[in-house]
């Protein structure tokens, strides 16, 4: 690894339904997935927020990081993310406020600017493409209510919020990396299949970062897809339920419930359906973990890591403990 030191490592859950299951059973899953993420020492556990999505239950993630939060005692739970175009910044404010007054120390706020993906959700949520674009903006007045110094809306105060710290960061997707840094938050960004314009990204943060009343220094978490497993086949079978359901989106513009994975290998593809899947297999890091060991270790050294998310998703649930317990192992991070 880059450092000696073991590598600090999280979890993202996008809490997505499993064929068969209820939302109600989904989410209960994702609250107990918390408590074993914190038993196997994992520094973050975050959730995300989608909308009127069939196989994903996470619709409101401040909702559900209180639910995960309430249910443990030492990991950092926040958002990744809360997409701010979609909300009224004093009422993110105000959210975030009740959660950090709740647990105090272990919130994160994770931000990012992608809305509805369609637009009978964009309508149904009250916005449109063109905000995505004032997401500077919208950063600003947030930052600001707990700042004290928001000037968007003179006397308007978030109570609880105003003076609390929860950890900020900024999802980039493809850019925003240059609005983590004019306000001096953490940066997560997606490790793409070449390092260099991942690395290259990184750099124009930490070089651009100005230091905040959030942030001394620049921080970057990079998100990965990770599967450990006795076998590479294994490992593959743990992707193979989330890759095929975002090939079916793709294809079929709806994301379904996962399928188990041995169902998933004998259905009929299309050929388009066969390319995204290898192609998102080609992206992501699994194997054994002598193969997944030195992956891990070259992307941290190509990236500048200082923390990677692992955003892995599967319809068997106890086989991606058995994944997440692995990495803990082989990373170094189930010693301490």
């Amino acid at each position: 690894m880059r450092t000696p030191q073991p590598l600090r490592l999280s979890l993202l859950d996008r809490a997505v339904i499993a064929e068969g299951e209820t939302a109600a059973e989904t989410l209960r899953e994702v609250v107990r997935h918390a408590k074993q993420a914190e038993e196997l020492g994992f520094h973050r556990y975050w959730v995300t927020e989608h909308h009127s999505v069939p196989g994903i239950a996470g619709s409101a993630p401040t909702v559900l990081a209180a639910a995960v939060a309430a249910a443990t005692s030492r990991i950092r739970v926040g958002t990744g993310g809360v997409m701010l175009p979609n909300h009224r910044p004093l009422v993110v404010a105000e959210q975030f406020g009740v959660l950090e007054s709740l647990f105090e120390g272990r919130i994160d706020m994770g931000l990012g600017r992608t809305l509805g993906f369609i637009p009978a959700v964009r309508a149904a949520l009250g916005h449109d493409l063109a905000e995505g674009d004032d997401f500077d903006d919208l950063l600003t007045e947030l930052l600001g209510y707990f700042t004290g110094e928001q000037r968007s809306h003179p006397g308007v105060h978030a109570r609880p919020g105003e003076g609390l710290r929860p950890e900020p960061f900024v999802l980039a997707v493809g850019s925003g990396g240059e609005y983590a840094a004019r306000h001096g938050v953490g940066l997560v960004i997606a490790a793409s299949k070449d390092f260099a314009a991942t690395r290259a990204k990184i750099d124009d943060y930490r070089l651009g970062f100005r230091p905040s009343a959030w942030r001394s220094e620049p921080y970057v978490v990079v998100a990965q897809t990770v599967a450990v497993a006795a076998t590479r086949e294994a490992a593959e079978d743990l992707l193979l339920p989330e890759y095929w359901s975002t090939a079916l989106s793709r294809t079929k513009g709806e994301f379904p419930p996962l399928r188990p994975s041995a169902e998933i290998r004998a259905a009929a593809k299309t050929r388009r359906e066969s390319t995204y899947l290898e192609q998102a297999l080609a992206g992501a890091v699994y194997g054994t973990p002598d193969e997944v060991a030195p992956r891990l270790a070259r992307l941290v050294e190509a990236t500048g890591a200082d923390e990677l998310l692992i955003g892995t998703t599967s319809y068997d649930r106890k086989a991606l403990f058995d994944s997440h317990r692995r990495l803990t192992e082989l990373t170094g991070l189930a010693s301490h």
